[in-house]
């Protein structure tokens, strides 16, 4: 029997929100057949919040509390309770700046996806671009990867890779792996809807 429902997302995002703005434009052309049900960020005043509200999609903020690199647990609790109310199936992290705790990896088993601006498991952590800089790779790129209680060591779901280019400045080379996740994270979401279709 065939299922046609869309994959009902959750959002988690703390920046701009290119990767959130490159998934739902794909889902509004027809590529993925899911649907975004939340977005929240842990920044009150994230790009992220802006574009989803333009969507016409549920944006929140929720405050992070003392902790800089991951929720009080309370407010992950919070995470949780919003993103079961909304119904959502699969936890996309998008540009999302804070680990991910106890509450939310139990809530979610293996059905957390995060994207990661190199080739895990070379350059986890913060800036991985200035990492590969300054060690001087001839490539990088960028990973989607399933989310455990590591610092981006979960397994790995697809790579997209790009070439550290001669004069290649920390920005260009970031640009240039940001062009690559916008189009390797709508293409693993696709897939993982795609068994829906029947």
């Amino acid at each position: 029997m065939q299922n046609l429902a869309p994959l009902k997302l959750g959002v988690l995002g703390s920046g701009k929100g290119s990767n959130f703005v490159a998934i739902a434009q794909a889902i509004q052309a027809g590529k993925i057949n899911a649907q975004v049900q939340i977005v929240l960020s842990d920044v009150e005043d994230a790009g992220i919040l802006e574009h989803a509200r333009a969507l016409g999609l549920r944006a929140e903020f929720i405050a992070p509390g003392r902790f800089r690199t991951k929720l009080e647990p309370q407010a992950e609790e919070r995470v949780v309770e919003l993103l079961r109310e909304a119904g959502v199936e699969l936890v996309v992290l998008a540009g999302y700046m804070r680990m991910i705790k106890a509450p939310l990896l139990e809530a979610f088993p293996s059905r957390i996806i995060n994207i990661h601006p190199s080739l895990l498991p070379r350059f986890p952590g913060l800036e991985s671009w200035k990492q590969a800089l300054e060690a001087g790779a001839c490539t990088t790129g960028c990973t989607v990867h399933y989310v455990d209680g590591g610092m981006d060591t979960g397994p790995v779901i697809a790579q997209s890779e790009v070439p550290v280019l001669p004069g290649d400045t920390a920005a260009t080379l970031h640009a240039r792996i940001q062009v690559a996740e916008h189009a390797l994270f709508p293409e693993v979401i696709a897939k993982l809807a795609a068994p829906r279709r029947g």
